[in-house]
């Protein structure tokens, strides 16, 4: 009764838990809901009080545990958002209205195993001889064992931890050719040139030496192989192919061994058996080497490949050895080097100097019934790997490509890197199916295991089948908009990668889409096609919400739209600034209770206004707009009367490219670069409109240059709000405070947990160079009043340079990125909304990551710019990039196709959208790169002035005469022939002879500039000006100093004998020491 009743009493307080947590829910949606009511009313709220959808989840979190989805959370998260009266259920909140569960699970589940290349281990044999190599290996399943013979005669047997079971040296003549297990007798079967080598490598004691030797053979072995028939016992059948084309076929049986034992205590080096002794048939079915042999116990048949053209591959019974009845051949041209049998698939597929794989029907063989071609060096080897229906072939440039049987498509590419071009080839390859890894023997043994995480170096990942127009981040919801050419939207979510939906030709069929734009909500995109339609969606459900048609008396691609940016909403109405790829800026407006979309007024051209001698032009707001409150009203120019016309040359594009928008404020800005690199900036506070920068010359026409070399293809606004300025201002000073407290400063190899708090460390001590500034003691109540800084300019141009202007048009900082090849135009540009961080990317693929948050405080040091990362991203131009600051990844996308994802800290590569795989974006996987990238990345290490040290050096050494009496070589003493000039043995005492002066003791001094973290420890040694000897006469010669200390006494007893050994030593180094000039070893013959 007590149990019921703790369990009746447990119960209820769940019951009653969960009655509060719902109680909370309900609280809390209603707060919600009140929130976006007062939004839509345009009521202002304070941000502190703001519920976003990280304080939403937060909350629900904490309510019913951390077991709430946070899919299911979003999903009602958007619902409860685009329509506040609508009524919700609590168990929406736990997914019970998701309809696709199954089918994201089944996205969830699916593998696609690939070869991790980053993560391959090396097994070195010890005991091998030098020069030796790995010429097979033979996996045996049953046993989880592996075996290894090399070439001079070690055989090795590994365990399922790859240590050395036992391993055995065959002392023969002859080089080993292949191995195998002969899985009746429970032996190791080895074949080399003459003998075949039969190791019992389970005996006790002396196993090393338990071996038997059968010999002779009638021509050169080559190759070995096992028939494994489950109807036979205590005897094995061994299938071996010479060079002669000949297939042996030899019969051991357990008493061929067993009564052969040698009782004798002493080691034997192997026991001799004769050949003859055994039974063996063979038969010529080859003109050519036989390079392979194998039994394929599913087919119960033996198959053997060899390099005539004729008969490449025979697939038959064992039968066909022992009568002369014709054999089912294939021929391919110049033979077969390897082949192997897929049992699901049931092909064959063979390899060799033609550089196909061929795949073959048992059954048919006249006709391949596919080919694989890729491969640009002679194929080696080829294996399966039958869970995964995969083919791994080999070739002799060590670059292995692993296939789809079922699609024949090509999933990986890699190569052994590692040594130098002339080492040792691979000579065997097999795969490990008991534990996923594909080996392979060269001198070492290498492994590469398949991996369950992101691929490095499989296809060439692809988002989409055509290539990226635009990709766009929505930070609320944690989720990422892709557009491709083909006009398919894809909706991912960040954290795992998985799809969330798609929408098929949004603006009707075989319109492109060329440009889109998520307001500041995040609930509302829109969409911009070559046809001048625009349209709004709503993101969390991808449906269609307003339209701008296309005009009857529209042109093909006249109004083709480059660029939107969504204004921040007034008064219930959605405000689009659109761009056009003819340089018009115009916008578009929709009321709420209105589906079609307006074009309220367009920029008028003020490029020919502004090529005059006018640098500023001011505008008129238009009497319609007088009224409205609106930031950007329509406006006119008011020009001079005297204004002069330019002449427009049509070789010369002046429409504008790029555009950015600034509405925070007291600044109502835009921002445009236009082809001929000019910058146009649009002021609607002061409604003024002024060139703010033109390069010279743009405007002349010069047939020898690129016309497109001032463009300038980006331009963005960097200004940091007041909030995020106090937020730098307290991260900076409990930077300061926790480093007072430390011991020391960090290096620069310090880890990078945070950018952002890397750089709000670097307002006082800058990460990079470690260099610590001031703070002001005196006043540190103002330290949290922080003003909001003018902002500033940057653009990307044409030419590959990254420019920062002031709005009033002063150059701050023109820098080259650093890149393997300098001067790539600059495509795209980002920044974060704290204004820390800088991205760009380059048509070549590259993205590099610049630290700007001490750059933007004034007086603007050009200095604190700096460059922290440049990675090769892509191998096709970069449309966008994208930093994500809540995950600390930077998304890229491509024309190639792929949206793909790198860990900001370190520029690795985590995956791309449209893998099977999902993401983990918690840890820092090893370091892996896709297939068409093969670059490191460069991180950029600046020099720290406090490593600038003073250094002192003492004057040169000197001869010591008392150390070389102790240190002199015989070895040298007895050289008769001296060395010469700047030539010094190994033996040479010399150099120990050295210290440094007794009498003057003045250093001197050096600097020492170069930077040990930036990987050049010794760029330049310091150089001293000696001067040179009056005289070369003065130094010692080896042989009379030597005769001279001889003289010296020696320590001995006293007396005849002594005497004598003493004079007879004298003698002998008087007759045998040489006189060497030290002179001529040392110091260069000085012409006069």
């Amino acid at each position: 009764m007590d149990i019921k009743n703790k369990k009746h009493v447990s119960l209820a307080l769940q019951i009653e838990n969960f009655k509060t947590a719902l109680n909370g829910l309900e609280k809390l949606v209603e707060r919600v809901a009140a929130q976006k009511k007062d939004e839509r009313a345009g009521l202002f709220i304070q941000k502190e009080d703001t519920i976003d959808y990280d304080k939403f989840y937060a909350a629900v979190q904490e309510l019913f545990g951390p077991e709430v989805k946070n899919q299911d959370v979003k999903c009602f998260y958007r619902k409860l958002c685009n329509n506040p009266d609508a009524p919700v259920d609590w168990c929406e909140i736990f997914g019970y209205f998701t309809s696709d569960e199954d089918s994201l699970a089944a996205q969830m589940d699916e593998e696609n195993l690939v070869f991790l290349v980053s993560r391959k281990q090396r097994v070195v044999i010890s005991g091998s001889r030098r020069r030796d190599v790995i010429k097979c290996i033979v996996k045996i399943p049953q046993l989880d064992l592996l075996i290894a013979a090399s070439q001079k005669g070690l055989i090795t047997v590994f365990n399922s931890q790859m240590r050395v079971q036992t391993s055995t040296n065959v002392t023969d003549t002859s080089w080993i050719t292949g191995c195998d297990y002969l899985s009746q007798l429970k032996r190791i079967v080895a074949t080399t040139e003459r003998t075949i080598i039969v190791w019992d490598y389970k005996a006790q004691g002396s196993s090393q030496e338990n071996y038997f030797v059968i010999k002779p053979m009638d021509h050169c072995l080559l190759c070995v192989c096992v028939v494994s028939l489950p109807n036979q016992f205590c005897r094995d059948d061994i299938l071996l192919g010479d060079d002669g084309g000949f297939v042996n076929k030899y019969t051991v049986n357990s008493d061929d061994f067993g009564l052969r034992q040698s009782k004798s205590k002493r080691k034997s080096q192997g026991q001799v058996l004769e050949s003859t002794n055994f039974k063996s048939i063979k038969r010529k079915l080859h003109n050519d080497w036989v390079m392979k042999i194998r039994y394929i116990s599913t087919l119960n048949c033996f198959g053997s490949c060899s390099l005539d053209s004729v008969h490449s591959l025979v697939l038959d019974s064992l039968k066909r050895l022992e009568d002369n009845l014709p054999v089912r051949e294939f021929s391919m041209p110049r033979g077969a080097n390897t082949f192997c049998y897929c049992i699901k698939a049931n092909v064959i597929v063979t390899g060799g100097d033609d550089k196909v794989l061929r795949l073959w029907h048992p059954n048919i063989s006249t006709k391949p019934v596919g080919k694989l071609v890729g491969h640009m060096f002679s194929i080696t080897e080829v294996v399966t790997n039958e869970k995964d229906q995969l083919v791994i072939s080999l070739s002799s440039a060590k670059v292995f490509r692993v296939w789809d049987i079922q699609t024949l498509s090509l999933l990986q590419v890699f190569h052994d890197s590692q040594g130098r071009p002339g080492d040792m080839q691979i000579y065997s390859m097999i795969y490990d199916s008991n534990h996923s890894m594909l080996i392979t023997g060269s001198n070492v043994i290498d492994m590469y295991p398949l991996t369950r995480i992101i691929q490095d170096t499989k296809q060439v990942p692809h988002t989409h089948e055509r290539e990226i127009n635009v990709m766009l981040y929505n930070k609320h919801f944690h989720q990422i908009l892709t557009i491709c050419s083909e006009s398919i939207i894809k909706v991912w979510e960040l954290e795992t990668g998985i799809q969330i939906y798609q929408i098929l030709d949004p603006h009707g069929f075989n319109v492109e889409l060329t440009s889109a734009a998520i307001d500041e909500s995040g609930f509302l995109f829109a969409t911009g096609a070559h046809n001048g339609t625009v349209k709004i969606w709503d993101f969390g459900s991808g449906q269609e919400m307003k339209v701008l048609p296309e005009g009857k008396d529209w042109q093909e691609e006249e109004h083709w739209l480059k660029h939107l940016i969504f204004l921040k909403a007034q008064e219930k109405r959605h405000q689009i600034l659109a761009l056009e790829r003819s340089g018009k800026i115009k916008m578009i407006q929709g009321k709420e209770d209105d589906i079609f979309l307006l074009v309220i007024w367009e920029l008028p051209d003020v490029v020919p206004v502004l090529r005059g001698r006018n640098h500023i032009v001011h505008l008129k707001m238009s009497t319609k707009d007088q009224s409205m409150a609106s930031p950007f009203p329509e406006v006119k120019l008011i020009a001079e009367k005297n204004f002069p016309q330019p002449v427009n040359n049509p070789a010369i594009s002046t429409e504008v490219n790029c555009m950015d928008l600034l509405q925070v404020e007291g600044y109502n800005l835009i921002a445009a670069g236009t082809l001929r690199g000019a910058i146009i900036l649009w002021n609607f506070v002061t409604f003024t409109v002024k060139e703010v920068y033109r390069p010279e010359d743009c405007f002349t026409v010069d047939p020898d240059l690129d016309p497109k070399r001032f463009r300038i293809n980006d331009i963005l606004f960097l200004f940091r709000t007041p909030e995020c300025a106090r937020r730098s201002s307290q991260d900076s000073i409990c930077s300061s405070s926790q480093c007072d407290s430390s011991k020391g400063a960090q290096s620069s190899k310090g880890s990078k947990q945070s950018i952002q708090d890397s750089e709000a460390k670097g307002e006082q001590i800058d990460v990079m160079t470690g260099e610590q500034q001031p703070v002001d003691k005196k006043h540190p109540e103002h330290t949290n009043v922080v003003d909001a800084q003018p902002p500033l300019l940057v653009t990307a141009h044409e030419d590959g340079h990254l420019c920062l202007w002031t709005i009033e048009g002063r150059l701050l900082k023109n820098m080259l990125p650093f890149t393997k090849h300098a001067a790539i135009s600059l495509t795209s540009l980002y920044v974060d909304s704290c204004t820390r961080i800088l991205l760009a990317g380059n048509v070549e693929g590259h993205v590099i990551l610049f630290s700007i948050g001490s750059f933007l405080d004034p007086p603007h040091d050009e200095k604190k710019f700096k460059q922290l990362l440049a990675w090769h991203a892509h191998s096709l131009e970069i449309i966008q990039v994208v930093y994500a600051e809540d995950k600390q990844v930077v998304l890229t996308a491509s024309i190639d196709g792929s949206v793909r994802l790198w860990h900001a800290a370190n520029g690795r590569y985590c995956g791309y959208f449209g893998q099977r795989r999902l993401f983990n974006l918690s840890q820092i996987s090893d370091f892996i790169l896709p297939c068409d990238v093969n670059e490191y990345p460069i991180e950029i290490k600046e020099e720290n002035k406090f490593t600038e040290k003073k250094l002192k050096y003492e004057y040169p050494l000197v001869f010591d005469q008392k150390r070389w009496k102790k240190m002199s070589s015989m070895s040298l003493l007895f050289k008769r022939v001296p060395p010469k000039a700047y030539e010094v043995e190994h033996d040479f005492k010399f150099f120990k002879s050295l210290s440094s002066p007794k009498i003057r003791r003045h250093a001197l001094e050096s600097f020492r500039t170069e930077n040990k973290e930036a990987g050049i420890v010794f760029g330049s040694l310091p150089i001293y000006r000696v001067p040179s000897p009056a005289s070369l006469r003065h130094l010692p010669l080896i042989g009379s100093g030597v005769q001279r200390q001889s003289s010296d006494g020696i320590p001995g007893k006293k007396g005849h004998v002594q005497h004598e050994k003493m004079q007879h030593r004298r003698s002998l180094k008087k007759h045998l020491l040489p006189q060497i000039n030290l002179a001529s070893s040392f110091f260069p013959v000085i012409p006069k």
